[in-house]
């Protein structure tokens, strides 16, 4: 067989740092409009207001879902254990989370079609679930994610999902899913205060500052949970980066603090959680302005803030609750090698692509979105 030019442990290593920049790439950029679309009953009071808003995301929304396919899509090819156990086992918290989003598209489409306040509030409402509801669930599930998930391999590594939808309803999962509630809320804010001038600016200051708070306060709350009242998952038997995949290969054990071991091994790894506080103070500080500050502060914490829940994990992708020792690692399911590379070339070759694409969309769109822009624009919302 021909020498691939990177080892199996490297490539591997590679592909989780790419997966989580994905994760991070659809945090940021989608967040915005799951932020926006949380903020419209609150930030916009008239039909005026709330058209402004609609159409500050109408022209991005689309493409920034690319970010959700693309980590879909690398956890399918790089990571199919992954993929074959958390899309089974998060299956109807998945289908909330697509059907919540169909309703934004939706919502843009049909909520002009009729003159009616009544019909323009119940697609207004659609908006608001399409924003809400999927970075509720989402966050929750990073949430079980580090409790632990219950599943099980059998022999041919197939798995079996113990669990229904209301058991991921858990405590600590739903303060994960309220910490990504305000942190998308927060970037969205500092966005529209940004762009749109005017009274919806001011509110969006005004709730932006309070969701900065949150996100602060709910972001230590989960430290202190994590650190001193949840068991994390720890590796007890040697795993050797350059082995073939398979996650019955292993013993895993089950400590109070182990999610926290990685910093105390790696101080470098502070930076995220750091990078999680100090972006959201910023963003309380900044957005009593106007400009580009606030949004990037927001955005810093959002990086911070699942940067610290990946570096946590590491190496786990998906521990187990049910069978610690079939938690899967980024060491033991993995595609082949080859597979690996092979998907390595296609992204360097296609995610350029994408972020020449976005940044010109984002250059092209720039600029503030008032009543008067939309007035002149014959395709807005």
């Amino acid at each position: 067989m021909t020498q691939l030019p990177l080892d199996y442990e490297t490539l591997r290593l590679v592909w989780w740092v790419l997966l989580g920049t994905l994760l991070i790439g659809f945090a940021i950029m989608d967040g915005v409009d799951l932020g926006v679309g949380a903020l419209l009953p609150f930030v916009a009071r008239s039909d005026e207001e709330r058209r402004i808003l609609i159409n500050l995301i109408g022209p991005t929304w689309e493409g920034n879902q690319v970010w959700l396919i693309l980590g879909g899509g690398a956890i399918f090819a790089a990571w199919p254990a992954l993929y074959a156990a958390s899309f089974s086992g998060f299956y109807l918290a998945m289908i909330v989370i697509l059907l919540a989003l169909i309703l934004r598209p939706v919502g843009f489409k049909f909520r002009g079609k009729v003159k009616d306040a009544r019909w323009r509030a119940t697609w207004d409402g659609a908006l608001f679930v399409g924003g809400f509801v999927p970075a509720l669930i989402m966050g929750v599930a990073v949430g079980n994610v580090l409790l632990g998930v219950p599943f099980g391999l059998d022999a041919t590594l197939r798995p079996h999902y113990a669990g229904n939808f209301f058991g991921l309803l858990r405590p600590f999962a739903l303060l994960c899913g309220l910490v990504s509630v305000s942190m998308v809320v927060t970037l969205a804010a500092s966005v529209i205060a940004a762009r749109c001038p005017g009274a919806v600016s001011d509110r969006a200051r005004a709730y932006g500052r309070l969701s900065a708070l949150a996100t602060l306060a709910l972001f230590a709350l989960g430290g202190l949970w994590v650190a001193f009242a949840l068991d994390g998952y720890v590796v007890t038997s040697q795993q050797v980066g350059t082995a073939a995949s398979n996650p019955l290969a292993k013993s895993v054990a089950v400590e109070a603090g182990a999610w926290t071991a990685n910093y105390a091994r790696h101080p470098w790894m502070l930076i995220a959680p750091a990078l999680g506080f100090l972006g959201s103070a910023l963003a309380f500080l900044t957005l009593g302005k106007r400009g580009v500050a606030a949004i990037l502060a927001s955005a810093a914490a959002v990086f911070g803030i699942v940067s610290t829940a990946g570096l946590s994990l590491f190496p786990f992708l998906l521990p187990s609750n049910l069978d610690p020792n079939v938690s899967l690692t980024v060491w033991d399911a993995s595609s082949s090698h080859l597979t690996l590379f092979v998907m390595l070339i296609a992204t360097l070759v296609f995610l350029p692509i994408i972020l020449a694409y976005t940044t010109w969309v984002y250059r092209v769109m720039r600029g503030p979105v008032t009543a008067m822009s939309i007035g002149r624009n014959p395709n807005a919302y």
